[in-house]
């Protein structure tokens, strides 16, 4: 080779030269480090190729006209690995964006090398860790954004250091500490965003107010107190200020309207207190959306407020009275108008819509009157119209019916009267049709049929007349039917069987006539049917236990005839009445269990063995027939009787030679006194003193006196278990594995278990009083006098206390609800049933984990739970604030007298409108009202629709405690009325 150089210099210059012209240059190298250092599952990194002279032309990478690379935009390439902090080694990167990725480390402090940075984007990944202090050293640094991360620790207070700085988003991470006053000092900030950390309770820095030329300032779930700094007002440049969802107190003062620029306003979710400054809105010209909703703001609406050219105004749920100004008709831009939840009077502007396009308008739960405007959809851009729970009266107005963008309309609760336009039936795009609790009549429009959209129709309560047309079969898309209490009559439509997707139908309390349409048992999502009180008649349809998910079922106080049809055992009904009807025949044997005793009322020619109600009379012409199935039935007894005897020796023989092979199956858990064998002797229909889903349950006396209560779980067919993975357990497994390594005096005590495959027991001690529910909600519920309900709350609380706090990893009860919780002699409180407990886990990025389905009883799930699946201890506090409820009211959790809503939101909305005297079971001695009181403002605070609000299980027992003595734990006053604005959790739970 060297003698080849040497003969020909030609050649090795060709050679070098061809070397300077193939090999990446060594910013291309420092890229190509970045390719393998990272996971890249998508090929972001398909076009970097090493055979490149230089990076220019590869995806995401830009340079400048000397060839340098100045920008690195790798935006939700799904990358994945540590933070390449050896970037910094390009001299010229200014700009760098890695969002939207899986970067999973923590950011280096040699950050500080990327010294030409002017952007560095890097939210939504799963960096954590503190954040680097050396980050003020990027002197040109303009736009930072670490949102969306896992950053922890405090915001470093070098951060007063930057100059150049103009956006900085820390929103949504895990930040703790406070908003320190040192930004006041980077006042070349035009957008700071801060929101949803866990900081500190802390006051907002009144320093902010030295960033002059500060256009956006989001602190939303910031957990701030206090008042807002005068400063703040002053910020003339400001047109976005969004506080909402802190503590914030005070009133909103005189010197906002000085925010000329300002575009948006959102304080809600506070504690403001005071009115609305009657000052020179005229000054804020710039103002579109204004949000002051869910604080406690009193007096009027000014006039001058609503002359602004708003695009959104929501002053909902605050106390504010008064007219709505005329002036909010003259608005130009208005789209949204949101007032519900306050103490308004009078009249909706009638030219309201008229000069703008109106999208949602809401002013429920106000004592307005007088008649809904003509004008509100005369832009044709109306979605959402929502009257509910006032005093409006008069017709509909016609011409809403052309109004062919509303999509939901709800005027429920109101006096309005006439018939309903048969063009709101026409309208291609509603939804959601509510005109309940009116004085509407008239019929049910044919032209119905053309509700293609419409799944949930609420007419109940009215005074409708004529038939139902039988076109409402064509409205396929129907989920809930809600027409009780009306005048209709005629037979129930055949085509009623069409609508596939209906889960609810109430037509109650009409004058129909006529059976039952066949077919039903095509209506497969239909969950809940009340045919009550109306003049049908025939045969109940044996179809009717074909229906897979019915679970709510009254065909009482009609004219049904013939037997009840064997088929309804396969139902698992929560309410079950066939009252007052002709039914004759033996009851189902099902059925003929104390839980259903008052489920066949008033039907004189019904059979009940188990009660000994059946008749000994029979026709002349049948006595030879009965004499014969007495015969028979006589000689197949002597059988029966052999057969026992003979088994009973087998057994005795079977149990002397394999007794070590039976006591292997058993699992104790206490040291108790009894055999095994004594318990399977007491597995007599006679002992059953319970049935549920999982199975029954025995009372068992045994020979030394003592007595438990036997669990036998109904064995899961192969198919049940099919789609389970292997992590998945049964209720047995999980109960044993639950209750056989806790100790509590509130949680109930597992003796022994057996596990045998084909028989699973479980061994309790047994609880002489039974339930909770079943106490509270029968005749004997009066005898649970305050001080034995209240003891009853301390005891369960105390041991989901146990479970949520001392157990680890925590133990989350998910079926939390009164027929949980077991009385011993001394009404002593202990919680049972742990068959769908779960051991709390987390995911990776610190969520709590998704069930595959939702478990717990209606009227208890919390409403996060029903549409996230994420199981966490909030969702048990939510279900123990709605026992909390019923040990206050003495009401179940679902009731008919509460309509759609069930026992959480109506003792919300009661509580607000009508006062704590409406909600308290008036069976309590009055002269424990003020401790109640207390209770139910426990109780209120365990239903916050936002779990964030809800205390812990620790902090509910402690309020219990604290609430026996001479003080209320949440208002600190001895006022037995509720007090909002002493009580800003509660706003929370007020919007039903």
């Amino acid at each position: 080779m060297q003698m080849m150089f040497s003969s020909s210099p030609f050649l090795f210059f060709f050679f070098l030269f061809f070397l300077s012209v193939t090999a990446l240059n060594q910013e291309g190298l420092y890229l190509q480090r970045l390719k393998h250092s990272l996971s890249d599952p998508n090929g972001a990194f398909s076009s970097w190729s090493e055979r490149d002279l230089s990076p220019c032309n590869w995806t995401g990478i830009a340079c400048d006209g000397a060839g340098s690379v100045v920008s690195v935009s790798l935006s939700g390439a799904n990358l994945a690995g540590p933070f390449p902090d050896f970037l910094c080694s390009l001299p010229s990167l200014s700009y760098l964006n890695l969002s939207n990725n899986f970067l999973n480390s923590s950011l280096p402090v040699s950050i500080s090398k990327c010294r030409s940075l002017t952007l560095l984007e890097l939210s939504e990944n799963l960096l954590g860790g503190p954040i680097p202090p050396t980050i003020a050293d990027l002197l040109y640094l303009r736009h930072l954004d670490l949102s969306n991360c896992y950053f922890s620790g405090e915001i470093p207070a070098s951060f007063g250091r930057f100059r150049a700085l103009e956006h900085l988003d820390l929103t949504e991470n895990l930040l703790t500490g406070g908003i320190p006053a040192v930004l006041g000092n980077i006042t070349s900030l035009k957008w700071i965003g801060l929101a949803f950390n866990p900081f500190a309770p802390s006051q907002l820095p009144s320093e902010l107010g030295n960033l002059k030329t500060l256009e956006y300032l989001w602190l939303s779930g910031c957990h701030l107190v206090g008042p807002i700094p005068e400063s703040i007002w002053k910020l003339s440049r400001l047109t976005n200020f969004d506080a909402s969802n802190n503590q914030l107190t005070g009133s909103i003062p005189s010197t906002i309207t000085q925010m000329k620029s300002v575009v948006q306003i959102e304080l809600f979710n506070n504690s403001l207190t005071g009115e609305l400054p009657a000052a020179e809105w005229s000054n804020m010209t710039a103002l579109r959306r204004f949000d002051v909703s869910m604080n406690a703001l009193t007096g009027t609406i000014p006039p001058e407020l609503c002359e602004l050219p708003l695009a959104s105004l929501n002053l909902f749920n605050n106390r504010l009275e008064g007219l709505i100004p005329e002036s909010i008709a003259n608005s130009p831009n208005l789209r949204e108008f949101k007032l519900y939840g306050n103490r308004l009077v009078g009249s909706i502007p009638s030219q309201l819509g008229a000069n703008s396009a109106l999208q949602l308008i809401d002013l429920s739960f106000n004592n307005l009157s007088g008649r809904i405007p003509e004008r509100l959809c005369d832009k044709g851009g109306l979605n959402e119209l929502i009257l509910l729970n006032n005093s409006f009266s008069g017709r509909i107005p016609a011409i809403l019916g052309r109004c062919r963008s509303l999509t939901r309309v709800r005027l429920c609760s109101n006096r309005l009267f006439g018939e309903i336009p048969a063009e709101i039936f026409t309208l291609p795009r509603v939804f959601l049709l509510d005109l309940k609790d009116n004085e509407f009549s008239g019929n049910i429009s044919r032209t119905i049929s053309a509700a293609k959209s419409l799944s949930n129709l609420q007419i109940s309560r009215n005074k409708l007349s004529g038939s139902i047309p039988s076109e409402i079969g064509e409205v396929v898309n129907l989920v809930k039917f809600q027409a009780s209490d009306n005048e209709l009559e005629g037979e129930i439509p055949g085509t009623m069987v069409n609508l596939k997707q209906l889960a609810t139908l109430d037509l109650s309390n009409n004058k129909l006539s006529g059976e039952i349409p066949k077919g039903i048992q095509s209506m497969k999502q239909l969950s809940d049917l009340n045919l009550a009180n109306n003049g049908l008649s025939g045969e109940i349809p044996d179809e009717i236990g074909s229906l897979p998910v019915l679970n709510y079922l009254d065909l009482s106080r009609n004219f049904f005839s013939g037997k009840i049809p064997l088929s309804m055992e396969n139902l698992k009904l929560n309410t079950f009445n066939l009252s007052y009807n002709q039914l004759s025949g033996e009851i189902p044997p099902f059925f003929e269990k104390g839980v259903y005793k008052d489920s066949f009322l008033g039907n004189p020619g019904l059979c009940d063995r188990a009660n000994g109600l059946c008749s000994g009379k029979r026709e002349g012409k049948h006595e030879g027939y009965f004499w014969l199935l007495r015969t028979i039935y006589v000689l197949a007894g002597i059988v029966f009787l052999v057969g026992i005897v003979c088994f009973i020796w087998k057994y005795k023989k079977f149990k002397k030679m394999n007794k070590g092979v039976a006591l292997s199956k058993w699992t104790s858990f206490h040291k108790f006194g009894f055999s095994e064998f004594e318990i399977l002797d007491c597995l007599d229909e006679a002992h059953v003193i319970g049935n549920g889903a999982s199975g029954k349950v025995y009372k068992a006396t045994l020979s030394n006196g003592e007595t438990v209560a036997v669990k036998k779980l109904r064995e899961r067919a192969k198919k049940d278990n099919e789609g389970y993975g292997d992590s998945e357990k049964d209720e047995f497994d999980i109960e044993v594995e639950t209750l056989g390594r806790i100790r509590h005096k509130n949680i109930v005590k597992l003796w022994c278990c057996c596990d045998a495959g084909d028989c699973k027991l479980l061994v309790y001690e047994y609880m002489p009083n039974g339930s909770l529910g079943d106490l509270l909600h029968s005749c004997k519920g009066g005898s649970l006098d305050w001080s034995a309900r209240f003891k009853i709350a301390c005891d369960a609380a105390e041991g989901l206390s146990y479970l949520h706090h001392d157990c680890v990893p925590p133990i989350v009860h998910r079926d939390v609800k009164s027929n949980n919780i077991l009385l011993n002699e001394h009404f002593g409180a202990k919680i049972s049933d742990f068959g769908v407990a779960k051991i709390v886990q987390r995911t990776n990025k610190g969520c709590p984990e998704s069930m595959s389905v939702i478990a717990g009883s209606y009227g208890y799930i919390a409403p996060e739970y029903a549409y996230t699946l994420h199981v966490n201890e909030k969702s048990d506090i939510y279900s123990f604030g709605v026992v909390m409820l019923e040990l206050v009211t003495g009401k179940r959790p679902v009731d008919p007298e509460f309509g759609e809503k069930d026992l959480a939101s109506w003792a919300c909305l009661t509580v607000d409108k009508k006062g704590v005297d409406q909600v308290i079971d008036p069976r309590l001695d009055s002269s424990f009202k003020q401790h109640i009181c207390k209770v139910l403002d426990i109780a209120l605070l365990c239903i916050s629709p936002n779990p964030v609000n809800r205390p812990s299980m620790r902090r509910v027992v402690k309020l219990l405690q604290e609430s026996d003595g001479n003080f209320s734990p949440m208002t600190g006053k001895k006022d037995t009325k509720l007090s909002v604005e002493n009580f800003p959790e509660m706003e929370q739970v007020m919007k039903v």
